[in-house]
């Protein structure tokens, strides 16, 4: 996502040095809240429809090697989804500290 990735300078066609982009980090910050939230009800879905397969895999014998694969094709989704919510709340960390350094609240770590 070329989003997440910020450069200084961003070199035209005739390689003539721009002045560095204005970024907005509250907002970013926003942004990467909104995607871990819908990472994490992704998870839950996935989840609750995981749960639903192994329940209908016990319920219908028949077809229960169906049921089986699509309890594990959901828990696979579930997995990323819950993956991906974790890399967002750490995307939306870094834009907060960003906009704490860029409006002079540095940390000082003693130890």
């Amino acid at each position: 996502m070329a989003e997440g990735h910020h450069h200084l300078f961003h070199h035209k066609k005739d390689d003539a040095v721009t002045e560095p982009e204005v970024v907005d980090y509250e907002k970013e910050e926003k942004h990467h809240k909104h995607l871990e939230q819908l990472g994490g009800l992704g998870a839950v879905a996935a989840g609750a429809y995981a749960l639903h397969e192994k329940h209908q895999a016990k319920k219908d014998p028949e077809h229960a090697h169906r049921h089986k694969i699509e309890e594990e094709i959901a828990t696979a989704a579930a997995v990323g989804a819950g993956g991906f919510a974790f890399h967002e709340h750490h995307e939306k960390k870094e834009a907060k500290k960003e906009y704490e350094e860029a409006h002079g609240k540095k940390h000082h770590h003693l130890f």
